[in-house]
């Protein structure tokens, strides 16, 4: 007869272990169905690309002729030979650097300002500050900062006196990363917006009462103790986000200030791997772009992991 020993008991076997599965997907099939066509289309546009772009980065591909296996020159050609790539690495870490961590506590704090407010107030607010992540507000914005005198930047500083002719925001190397970064601050609100206010919504109000009998009496006290470590999911899915938009940012600059950006001040990775993608269709240069995007992102994610992973429990 078999022993057992005691590191066996309460261990299940695979084929328990695939009994429980088959019984909560049909105990959950309707889930399933409903998450089904996100789940397709996130394998089929999502998965399937990152996953191609491995191999094709490693090659010559025009997407007229069959793909030739060209090693790893790809890869020595961006880091030795390509200065715009290089450039559009100081951009991208520039611009990450300024939208990631601003934005992220940016959507906190209104977060949980507008948790404060009124339910009607915060239907309200937490829209107007979630629309302009869903409009093309670049419309809007190429008229503020327009380089003559009807622009509302020039003007406004005009009549101020601070300066005496208008300002060329869109086209001028020194101003265009600044616009930039501003206009995609204002567009950042989004899902991670929209899951910081759930988290906030989400908090038990006993946790507060306890939190007081325990001797918690400010609203920072509270903030530091009873809500950051209640929304460890919302803080990861918001940092997560952010990362990704911080990173991949191209289509501000491309709709704000051109393409390419005057002295590629506003070139960023996303706009290079855009550029010898769908302009060149240099697909395997372009693949290998995004591979080193993804492993960057890929890194700075589990580092945020590793970071919020005490709030997670």
């Amino acid at each position: 007869m078999a022993q057992i020993s005691a590191e066996d008991i309460g261990k299940r076997t695979k084929r328990e272990e695939r009994a429980m599965l088959w019984r909560s997907f049909r105990q959950n099939k309707s889930a399933y169905l409903m998450l089904a066509p996100f789940m397709i289309f996130f394998f089929v546009f999502t998965i399937v690309p990152v996953v191609m772009s491995l191999p094709m980065g490693f090659t010559d591909f025009n997407m007229a002729q069959a793909p030739k296996f060209v090693g790893l020159s790809n890869y020595t050609t961006l880091f030795l030979s390509d200065k715009i790539f290089v450039k559009s690495i100081r951009v991208t870490i520039v611009f990450a650097l300024f939208t990631g961590p601003v934005s992220y506590i940016l959507c906190f704090l209104l977060a949980w300002l507008i948790n404060e407010l009124h339910p009607k107030l915060k239907t309200l607010f937490t829209l107007i500050f979630y629309a302009p992540s869903l409009a093309n507000v670049y419309t809007a914005w190429t008229l503020i900062f327009s380089g003559d005198m009807n622009g509302y930047a020039n003007s406004f500083l005009i009549n101020l006196g601070l300066i005496n002719s208008p300002v060329q925001w869109l086209t001028d190397g020194r101003y265009i990363l600044g616009v930039t970064i501003v206009v995609q601050l204002w567009i950042s609100l989004g899902a991670g917006f929209l899951a910081l206010r759930a988290g906030f919504q989400n908090i038990d109000r006993s946790m507060y009462e306890a939190g007081a009998i325990e001797g918690i009496r400010t609203r920072w006290q509270e903030l530091i103790y009873i809500v950051i470590p209640s929304m460890g999911p919302q803080l990861m899915f918001a940092a997560v986000m952010q990362i990704v938009s911080s990173f991949t940012a191209g289509t501000v600059a491309q709709n704000l200030v051109g393409f390419p950006s005057t002295d590629y001040k506003a070139h960023t990775i996303m706009t290079h791997a855009y550029d010898y993608g769908w302009v060149r269709y240099e697909m395997g240069y372009a693949s290998a772009i995004c591979m080193i995007l993804f492993v960057v992102m890929y890194l700075l994610n589990k580092l945020i992991s590793k970071v919020l992973s005490k709030y997670m429990d």
